[in-house]
């Protein structure tokens, strides 16, 4: 079983920082004491939230451009000495039809959603191996638990996520180093163009949700290393986030 662990003072990673999700999990490692370190390719809006957060470190990473990803890790290890966890938010939609979604736009969405993904925990994992410790959680989608006609593109690329960390948790499990898949309902973000308004209903059953809710239940994952959690379609629920044994 994986010990559950204090965030306080810790060195935690977030790519896709400059918003949505990513952004919502800075602002609640700050909160739980941690030193969230922002990644994302909008600097201006990643110098705005640093300033917020007393100063995090924020560097401007391109996650699909390897000398960048070096770069994220080196400023990291300057400023902390240290890497104990990464979220792995970074990513794009892709919408329509499959017969209608162009190769080249494909090809793009996998090598953000899935090659990077992959590629920047490949850059931690020297650090967390030295250490002897390390907490990963992958940001997958909740379309991969369905035949989510229109989005398949997309979705495919969230459930070669979820192979990732299936197989990541079994062979980095002896180096201590715990990975969380976490497949977010749908949730009101700048994602899809920001279709999704806080509190709608697009169909039955499903209500959006709040980046701060998918954020808490990060954080869930960070302390517990639980190794995937589906969170419920519909309302917000309390007990989603609430961290078991704590």
């Amino acid at each position: 079983m994986t010990d559950l662990i204090d965030l306080a003072g810790k060195t935690v990673i977030v790519t896709g920082a400059s918003s949505g999700i990513g952004a919502a999990t800075a602002r609640r490692l700050h909160a739980a004491g941690a030193h969230p370190v922002l990644a994302a390719r909008r600097a201006d809006r990643l110098t705005s939230l640093a300033a917020e957060l007393d100063g995090a470190l924020a560097v401007p990473t391109d996650v699909t451009n390897p000398g960048q990803v070096a770069a994220l890790v080196s400023a990291t290890l300057d400023r902390h000495g240290r890497i104990d966890g990464l979220v792995n938010n970074a990513g794009a939609g892709l919408h329509g039809p499959l017969d209608q979604v162009a190769a080249a736009d494909f090809a793009k969405t996998l090598q953000l959603n899935v090659v990077s993904l992959l590629a920047v925990t490949q850059a931690v994992l020297p650090t967390m191996r030295a250490q002897g410790f390390g907490r990963i959680v992958n940001v997958s989608s909740g379309t991969t638990r369905r035949a989510a006609v229109g989005v398949g593109a997309y979705a495919a690329s969230k459930s070669a996520v979820n192979m990732l960390s299936a197989v990541l948790t079994k062979e980095l499990e002896p180096d201590g180093i715990a990975v969380s898949l976490l497949l977010p309902s749908i949730t009101a973000t700048e994602f899809a163009d920001g279709r999704f308004v806080l509190g709608a209903s697009p169909r039955p059953g499903m209500v959006v949700q709040s980046p701060e809710y998918v954020a808490r239940v990060i954080l869930r994952l960070l302390r517990t290393g639980e190794e995937s959690f589906d969170i419920p379609h519909g309302v917000e629920q309390s007990e989603v986030t609430q961290v078991p044994g704590a």
